[in-house]
């Protein structure tokens, strides 16, 4: 019988309260700040348009919380944008996360 493996519960927490747009910048190809957006409620909310593998996306940001402009659905953290935007299993979405979120900090220490 395969032996089920679980992820680190402090893993699973820093993904999930990641901010949106740092996630973003670390799941997309491209990811450019939408300079023209003007915020509703929050002024701490950022429009980004992004790139993935799958496609383009206008992805509205505020901390954690994201929310997809086009595709009309959002989530929080960033497991459901990896989820949402590359098109990954749970699973996959942490394993993804962590390798790109540790070679993103080795590439700036």
């Amino acid at each position: 019988m395969a032996r089920r493996r679980f992820f680190d519960e402090a893993t699973l927490t820093q993904l999930r309260e990641m901010q949106a747009a740092d996630a973003l910048a670390l799941l997309a190809i491209h990811v450019k700040a939408d300079p023209s957006y003007v915020p509703v409620k929050s002024d701490r909310s950022r429009r980004w348009h992004a790139r993935t593998t799958r496609g383009e996306f206008e992805i509205l940001t505020t901390g954690c919380q994201w929310y997809d402009m086009r595709g009309r659905c959002g989530g929080g953290g960033a497991i459901d944008l990896a989820m949402h935007v590359r098109g990954l299993s749970f699973v996959d979405a942490v394993k993804q996360l962590t390798r790109e979120r540790s070679q993103h900090r080795s590439d700036h220490s």
